[in-house]
């Protein structure tokens, strides 16, 4: 199903221009608009796109907006997705660039900093429960999920080692599953 790549483009660029918290912000204003609201696709899919996106190498939000862009419009709804979502930050970065050194040292801007880092917990926080609840379908899940957080926490593999065990781990287990039905 192909969507405008107009719409594509000025939704990210909302979300690249609104969206304070980085990455994970953005998959849960994703969530909202395109599993909730408009039901572009589920969230085992933003899941998908989230795990694929983040165990890529460079910006995770820019790897997971060309997933999404693509799946709904191809080459050009890649590039819309990834246009928007870079674009706002982007021209913001300059301003604050330019104007960072008179206000870095003030103490209203360290306050409201601290707000909104503190506000945007709770937003990622929601999208991550309902990321899980997607993502979790049984036993097994939660074994890998156990397995790939120790080897974050504890470790020092690289996340797409992560990834690709949680593959492998997922391919050998519906061999086994396949084997015995």
């Amino acid at each position: 199903m192909k969507h405008s790549r107009r719409e594509i483009f000025w939704t990210f660029f909302k979300f690249g221009f609104v969206t304070f918290g980085g990455g994970w912000s953005i998959v849960a204003q994703m969530q909202k608009e395109f599993v909730e609201k408009k039901r572009w696709i589920n969230e085992e899919e933003l899941l998908d796109f989230t795990s694929v996106g983040r165990s890529l190498p460079g910006l995770m939000i820019g790897n997971v907006s060309v997933l999404f862009g693509y799946r709904m419009a191809g080459f050009l709804g890649a590039a819309a997705a990834l246009g928007g979502v870079v674009l706002p930050p982007f021209l913001i970065m300059i301003g604050v660039t330019a104007l960072y050194g008179l206000v870095k040292d003030h103490p209203l801007a360290a306050r409201a900093m601290a707000g909104v880092r503190a506000a945007v917990v709770p937003i990622i926080l929601s999208a991550l429960l309902k990321l899980f609840k997607a993502g979790m379908k049984d036993g097994f899940c939660y074994a890998v999920a156990v397995l790939g957080l120790a080897l974050c926490l504890f470790t020092p593999v690289n996340t797409v080692l992560v990834v690709l065990l949680g593959a492998a781990l997922g391919l050998i287990w519906m061999e086994g599953k396949h084997a015995v039905s």
